[in-house]
């Protein structure tokens, strides 16, 4: 173990790799095998998802509600509250796009102002997926005609809940969406810090872990 001598941040570095292949190749998902050098110059197999990358919105009211949706989530056997989220399956488009229409599809919403909340790796230990989490106020519904949801979309149900409510349910083990449960509490927190949300990124901030064009 050794102690930081430099400034607190995430910072880009890579391994040798001396050899990669994908076994597994799904519609849009999939696993891919890397042998890596390690600092000892052993060798180690690394199993990951490979994976487009996500948005997501915490879309917040006049009456500090947050819009939630609920889906069922077959890997965990469990119906889930989440935020409203998204691939980032169109090559090149822009996270705010995606957030909007994601927004839109899932709960007929448009929102009239949109800052970055937080950006995380989903699970940095097993797969590459980067999420863009924005916060969605002024919030209204959208005028367009309804997305037309298909298959297990059907399924799904919203709820508006005070943020308050939530950062409790986080706390009780109640809520177990990762993307939900850092959205409630990174909003706690821009809160109760000097300046608000106000302080919070532009919507179109760079985003290293996945460069996008600002058309």
């Amino acid at each position: 173990m050794t102690h930081a001598t430099q400034p607190i941040r995430d910072e880009a570095e890579q391994w040798r790799v001396l050899s990669t292949e994908t076994p597994f190749r799904g519609r849009v998902t999939g696993v891919r095998t890397d042998r890596v050098e390690m600092p000892d110059g052993s060798v180690a197999r690394r199993d990951y998802q490979i994976h487009p990358g996500s948005v997501a919105v915490l879309a917040l009211d006049t009456h500090q509600r947050v819009l939630l949706v609920r889906q069922y989530r077959h890997p965990v056997r469990q119906r889930l509250w989440e935020l409203p989220a998204g691939l980032l399956d169109v090559p090149g488009e822009n996270p705010l796009h995606a957030a909007q229409r994601e927004l839109f599809e899932e709960a007929h919403c448009k929102a009239g102002e949109w800052k970055v909340l937080v950006d995380f790796y989903t699970s940095p230990g097993g797969t590459d997926e980067a999420l863009r989490l924005f916060l969605a106020t002024g919030l209204a519904e959208a005028e367009e005609e309804r997305y037309a949801a298909h298959g297990e979309e059907l399924e799904i149900e919203l709820a508006r809940v005070p943020l308050g409510e939530l950062v409790a349910l986080v706390l009780a083990g109640e809520l177990h969406n990762p993307t939900l449960v850092t959205g409630v509490l990174a909003l706690q927190a821009a809160l109760a810090a000097p300046g608000g949300t106000a302080a919070l990124r532009p919507a179109g901030s760079p985003w290293p872990a996945r460069p996008f064009g600002h058309g």
